[in-house]
């Protein structure tokens, strides 16, 4: 690898110390001890899911719950967590969320050929859990946006072998958990692989189908979740919701307007991941961009969209900082993460019902500089190496798999 005098792709792939590791099962440790000493059913949204698995077990509909936002096959899955104690629940969950993120994290990191063992692996996991907010929400709440954010990586790191339809069948049992990657498939349709987007439409309809008729009420999500889902309208979600379409309005801007303009920023999102596909330079910042470009379109428009949304494309974009050119290599993403920072308050924005203007604003720079990318050359102001060109340490050692 050709590095530059301030190119830092040599120093982040060495092997990481064993105090730097030290750090990161600390650091992990304390986040699952503490969401299990605060909540309980595995997190206040896991328990939505719980509460819903336990209604149908009992013979109920699992959509009398309002907030209950999954597909009818998230009801089987969470069904195995209803029938354990709730001490058992609220220590299982958070290990079972912790342990997808890392999950996701190494997906990332093996597509962009980075080694697990490497200071990347360790110093970009313990950044994530220690100063990007978001990480331990997801984790006390027990949101099953997780699902998403271990599929993804996966997913791509797949595609990137070649094994496209194994890739959409990743993205097809994620989305049947939770609809949260429906925009990858988009990525599907760029690249023209057919028996990819089959599967990944195959796989949720069969495991959805399946499920509803153990409903009592088979057409529940469509007659009940999906209406709250196109009209967000329960005031406490909204006060939470990220989107420019959920916060515009909370500063004066009419709805109507505001949904125009979150429409027209998604449209030219999925256009620029897009030209980004049609860019098509070797190495696999060109899968990590244009899927990262594809969900936060999506999450720009979509309703509800929260903060933890954005654990399903850091990841993919902070483990392409050895390669020049990467989006983590421009100041822009940074300064997007800046108000997830803990402890960090802003004026006028102390409040918890206030946060949602700070992830608006993390998600909107984040898009733009993830956009910006799209059309770049192969080689900006800041490379020291060829973009896409994979690291090669010659002193890292070789990946675990």
């Amino acid at each position: 690898m050709r590095t530059g005098k301030n190119d830092i792709s040599g120093w982040l792939v060495r092997p990481a110390s064993g105090h730097l590791w030290a750090v990161l099962v600390t650091v992990l440790a304390v986040t699952v001890a503490h969401a299990a000493r605060v909540t309980s059913d595995g997190g206040m949204d896991n328990a939505i899911v719980v509460r819903a698995a336990r209604t149908w077990l009992a013979g109920g509909s699992p959509y009398d719950d309002p907030h209950f936002l999954y597909f009818p096959s998230a009801v089987l899955a969470a069904a195995p967590q209803a029938l354990l104690p709730p001490d058992v629940l609220r220590v299982l969950a958070p290990c079972a969320m912790t342990a997808l993120l890392v999950l996701g994290w190494a997906g990332a990191l093996r597509l962009h050929r980075v080694p697990l063992r490497s200071r990347l692996a360790v110093l970009g996991l313990t950044g994530l859990a220690t100063g990007f907010a978001p990480f331990g929400h997801l984790v006390r709440l027990g949101n099953w946006t997780v699902t998403a954010a271990a599929a993804l990586p996966l997913a791509l790191l797949l595609a990137g072998r070649g094994r496209w339809t194994a890739a959409g069948a990743v993205i097809g049992a994620a989305v049947a958990l939770k609809p949260l990657l429906a925009p990858v498939c988009l990525l599907l349709l760029f690249a023209g692989r057919w028996r990819a987007l089959a599967a990944a439409v195959a796989v949720p309809a069969l495991a959805c189908g399946a499920a509803a008729l153990l409903m009592p009420d088979p057409a529940g999500f469509l007659t009940r979740t999906l209406p709250f889902l196109l009209h967000g309208d329960d005031g406490f979600v909204r006060l939470y919701e990220a989107s420019p379409a959920a916060v515009l309005p909370r500063l004066g801007v009419p709805g109507g307007i505001a949904q125009g303009a979150a429409v027209v920023a998604a449209g030219a999102g999925v256009l620029c991941a897009y030209v980004r596909w049609r860019r098509a330079d070797p190495g696999p910042l060109r899968l990590a961009e244009t899927a990262a470009g594809l969900m936060l379109s999506a999450f720009l428009v979509s309703r509800p969209s929260y903060d933890h949304y954005l654990l399903v494309v850091l990841p993919l974009l902070l483990a392409g900082l050895p390669y020049a050119g990467a989006v983590a290599r421009g100041p822009w993403f940074w300064i997007a993460l800046v108000p997830q920072v803990p402890g960090l308050t802003w004026p006028w924005l102390e409040s918890g019902r206030r946060r949602a203007f700070k992830d608006a604003f993390t998600l909107c720079v984040l898009a733009v500089a993830v956009a910006r990318r799209a059309g770049a050359g192969t080689v900006g102001d800041d490379d020291h190496v060829g973009a896409g060109r994979a690291p090669e340490p010659a002193r890292a050692p070789a990946a675990p798999f």
